[in-house]
């Protein structure tokens, strides 16, 4: 078998995923759309925000939490987190699934009922990587 590994063209990496899309349809039935993009501003100024989206099996994924530091430990993340439950219901989601390095909101995600679902070290950078769901 004469075969190389090559870099893929934007054009090669979108056929890619559509083929896996093509694949996927055979296991997942319905359509994997919606997302939530929520923030807090004040005074007009962007201080926290959240994005999340729709993955396969009704399950909404956390891509990103963040909150100004100077507003941190105030309540706004917990209120991004409960408005985007919310938000995950109204588009079907059953499950909200993300992941945290240590130095980020371990403590903060098992404090509003996250399940620790895994993890793992690596020992060349010295940091932990959590991952954890919510069943809604």
């Amino acid at each position: 078998m004469n075969v190389r590994v090559i870099d893929l063209t934007e054009e090669q990496s979108e056929y890619i995923d559509a083929q896996l899309q093509i694949y996927d349809k055979e296991y997942i039935k319905y359509r994997l759309d919606g997302c939530v993009q929520i923030g807090i501003e004040k005074e007009g100024k962007l201080i926290a925000g959240l994005n999340a989206y729709m993955t396969a099996f009704k399950i909404l994924y956390v891509d990103s939490v963040f909150v100004a530091e100077d507003y941190r430990r105030q309540g706004l993340g917990k209120e991004l987190i409960c408005e985007m439950e919310q938000r995950a219901k109204g588009l079907g989601a059953n499950m909200v699934r993300l992941d945290t390095f240590d130095w980020q909101g371990y403590e903060f995600y098992k404090s509003l009922g996250y399940e620790e679902v895994g993890h793992y070290y690596n020992d060349i950078y010295n940091f932990h990587e959590y991952f954890f769901v919510k069943r809604i």
